[in-house]
């Protein structure tokens, strides 16, 4: 699993996996965010994730694969975003029935290497279901996470140990929510009538 450096400098031990399907999930439109993958740059970077080296950049074929990208994308919203276990279920069944045509097979190397090869189904989907296979198949999808706070949404991953953050970043996200409950109680409490 690949890690990366966060803007302080600090390891942040996001897996590949887990960075690609959190920038496609931050590029739907959300709280005041439009729909980043209309933007033919941001939508490129996000392709070039998922697509096998070579496929992301023909023209004739972008429109169709980023129409793919947002379907697939349409599913792992609905995956992370579930208020209960039945909307849960129902966003892996669609995610599962719009994977189907995809297949793998094992190619074992003689120095003993294993890689995953798809060998059916569009190449762009099938990028996107390796890194998700990936994360659940390592227990780590729980940490792909939406941010709590209503003005953000924004996705991000959990690296916390105890996997229990909210906000995609406490210094914005969570001092504004909890500044805000602070203040809502304060407010009660003062404006509460004293006997």
């Amino acid at each position: 699993m690949a890690t990366g450096t966060d803007e302080g400098g600090k390891r942040d031990h996001v897996p590949g996996a887990g960075r690609a399907v959190v920038e496609l999930l931050n590029s739907r439109p959300h709280a005041i965010h439009a729909d980043r993958l209309d933007d033919q740059e941001h939508a490129a970077r996000i392709l070039a994730q998922f697509a096998p080296v070579g496929l992301a950049g023909e023209a004739a074929d972008a429109a169709q694969r980023i129409e793919v990208l947002r379907a697939i994308r349409s599913d792992l919203e609905a995956i992370v975003t579930a208020a209960d276990e039945h909307e849960l279920a129902e966003g892996w069944r669609q995610f599962t029935a719009r994977t189907r045509d995809v297949a793998f097979q094992y190619d074992f190397t003689a120095a003993g290497d294993l890689a995953t090869l798809q060998v059916a189904g569009d190449p762009v989907l099938g990028g996107v279901t390796r890194a998700v296979a990936e994360l659940v198949s390592s227990g780590t999808w729980s940490r792909v996470r939406v941010c709590v706070n209503p003005a953000c949404e924004g996705a991000f991953y959990d690296t916390t140990r105890s996997r229990t953050q909210k906000w995609d970043s406490y210094d914005t996200c969570g001092n504004r929510i909890n500044v805000a409950s602070y203040r809502a109680r304060r407010s009660d409490r003062d404006s509460a009538p004293t006997s």
